[in-house]
């Protein structure tokens, strides 16, 4: 092999590992389905800290703000799992995108906007804030008036003690995982969730107190620590959760880009 054939056959290899790495297409693709390309590096490295595998922590990319056609090319890079905080927004979106997208609802849901998010999201997969019995009843009874499968939920635990935030006081946790797995027949207990500290300063506890709390949920229920979910960490610190153990990361801004608020949205 002359020195000419040599070097297209290293540039042949160079361009083919290029084409199989994990930022592969980054320069077809655009802004939002190469910083996706990012974070699902940045996870496995992550996890990799941690001893864990990366094919078991599943990235949410949350589209709140966020067009159709952005949402789009997120998932023709191809992520299927997709989160919004509001049902306006997700009842909206859900309809002129894929089935086969997993929508996970996360933010805060009122009563009232129960039906609506279960009848217009039919592949919706997961409720991730679920604070008290009186959501979890009613996602339970409109599950069953609608004749859909079980829906799975989350627990949502406020582990920072900020009174601004949603979520179960830890010390209710347990009380009400056993409404949920007992009473609502109708909704798949997964695991917990929470919202760590906005200046992350408090993060690591507040993660290692939502642990806490699935080994004691785990411990009461009967069944293995792997079987519920830890729902923690999002843009600013879903490095950190994973290396603590989280098994579903809510990735918004670090994906889609800032957010914008042309109006003031209801839930």
């Amino acid at each position: 092999m002359n020195n000419q054939e040599a070097k297209g056959e290293k540039e042949s290899e160079e361009a083919a590992e290029q084409r199989d790495s994990p930022m592969a297409s980054s320069a077809i693709d655009g802004v939002a389905a190469t910083a996706l390309r990012s974070v699902l590096h940045r996870v496995q490295q992550a996890a990799e800290r941690s001893g864990r595998s990366s094919d078991r922590i599943r990235v949410v990319a949350v589209s709140k703000t966020k067009p159709v056609s952005l949402i789009r090319e997120v998932y023709d890079a191809g992520h299927r799992s997709f989160g919004e905080n509001y049902v306006q927004e997700i009842v909206e979106k859900a309809p002129q995108l894929p089935g086969d997208i997993e929508w996970h609802f996360i933010g805060n849901l009122q009563s009232n906007k129960v039906k609506p998010l279960l009848t217009g999201v039919p592949n919706l997969a997961m409720v991730e804030t679920v604070d008290d019995e009186k959501i979890a009843n009613n996602l339970n009874r409109v599950v069953g008036n609608i004749g859909r499968k079980p829906l799975k939920v989350l627990v949502q635990v406020n582990t920072s003690g900020e009174e601004s935030k949603s979520g179960v006081h830890p010390s209710g946790c347990l009380e009400l995982v056993k409404h949920v797995s007992m009473a609502c027949p109708n909704l798949e207990f997964c695991g917990l969730m929470t919202i760590g500290m906005p200046d992350y300063t408090s993060t690591p506890e507040n993660f290692k107190t939502l642990a806490n709390c699935r080994s004691e949920v785990s411990k009461a229920l009967g069944i293995a620590e792997e079987k519920c979910e830890l729902s923690m960490g999002m843009s600013g610190d879903f490095e950190l959760a994973v290396e603590l153990g989280s098994t579903n990361v809510r990735i918004g801004s670090t994906i889609f880009g800032a957010r914008e608020y042309p109006n003031k949205q209801s839930n």
